[in-house]
């Protein structure tokens, strides 16, 4: 474990050539085998050149081991998004900030007729060529969107509901009960 449960963190993403794209502060949440979770409650500030918002959803997120490239978060039920996964190069940890270069490509699950989407494809060909991706990013990218596009099609770990847990333990700290155990409450039982 990096840190205890609701210790304060920073997101900082960038594009490719090191320009400015997301950044917004959350809480880590815990690690298990898929990786460090990470809880971003509602009214989360998410800021990138161009956008300013403030959540009114809640959101986990997933820094996997391994050096996957790739960056998953998880949305409240109140969300039209169920899961969002950026490719990414491997998110590092640099003290409490998880940095990453975002890649374009993204697996989207939605809860709607769409179900699950692979966007900006043009985004990422456009991209190739203005911020000239080497041909080992490029693989990268679409390696890692086809492994995620298959784990999150066929409810593969942790696409599983696993987020769920870490959800509750998002909300446990927002209510103010962090630090009872760091570890998350048990898996619901199916």
């Amino acid at each position: 474990m990096l840190f205890e449960a609701g210790h304060p963190i920073h997101i900082r993403m960038t594009k490719w050539g090191g320009r400015p794209h997301w950044r917004y502060d959350g809480v880590y949440l815990g690690t298990d085998e898929h990786g460090d979770w990470l809880g971003f409650p509602v009214g989360t500030r998410y800021q990138r050149p161009g956008r300013d918002f403030v959540a009114d959803f809640a959101c986990v997120s997933l820094a996997p081991h391994h050096d996957a490239a790739h960056f998953a978060g998880f949305y409240d039920a109140g969300h039209d998004t169920a899961v969002y996964v950026d490719m990414t190069t491997p998110p590092v940890w640099d003290g409490d900030v998880l940095t990453m270069v975002d890649l374009d490509l993204d697996v989207i699950l939605l809860r709607d007729q769409r179900g699950l989407v692979l966007d900006d494809q043009d985004e990422f060909e456009q991209h190739q060529v203005e911020l000239g991706y080497p041909p080992e990013i490029i693989s990268l990218a679409e390696d890692s969107a086809d492994r995620v596009w298959a784990a999150v099609a066929a409810g593969e770990p942790p696409y599983d509901g696993t987020a769920e847990r870490w959800l509750a333990t998002l909300d446990a700290i927002s209510a103010g009960a962090v630090g009872a155990s760091p570890s998350p409450p048990a898996a619901p039982s199916r």
